[in-house]
Formats: C-alpha cells, structure tokens, sequence
C-alpha cells in the first residue's frame, strides 16, 4: 500500500498519512484547519515496512477504514510532575 505522508505547519511532530498524494478529501475539514498547511515529506509502500514512530499495522488499518492516519508527537514530559510523585512515593 502506498501512502502520502505530509508534516503540519502548525504542529511540531504532527504528521497526517493519506492513500493518495494530494487528495485531502477523506480528512475532516476541521482537521485540516487544525493540522494547517500540509508539507509533502514522503511517499512510501508500507507493503513490509516499519516505521520509527507508529505501528504500521495501524497506519494501514486507518487508512483503509478512515482513510488518514494522524500522527501525533508523543507528550512532553513534566518533570516537576515526575518529582512530586517520586516524593510521594519516598515518604
């Protein structure tokens, strides 16, 4: 299966996978004003391939039934957060 992966203007680490290169149709509108301009990164078969940061499974799945796939950044991490809870945890 081929697919478009395109990155977000708005969104650092944001990336959207589609079936066909260009065609933003089965995206929700709102998304798409969201996700901002897309920028075209790659075209890529996903036919026995992994990727870095998603499970292709899932890509292709969401694709096939949504048709797009949203990659979202992982969350930062608070540390403040992280050390609160590891002082709870001492005590």
């Amino acid at each position: 299966m081929l697919c478009s992966i395109y990155k977000s203007a708005k969104k650092e680490g944001a990336y959207l996978y589609i079936a066909k290169k260009d065609d933003f149709s089965p995206v929700p509108e709102a998304l798409m004003e969201t996700f901002g301009k897309a920028t075209l990164v790659m075209v890529v078969n996903l036919a026995n391939r992994e990727l870095a940061q998603v499970d292709v499974v899932k890509v292709k799945q969401s694709i096939e039934e949504q048709g797009f796939f949203l990659q979202l950044p992982p969350p930062t991490e608070n540390l403040l957060d992280e050390y609160k809870q590891r002082k709870t945890q001492q005590q």
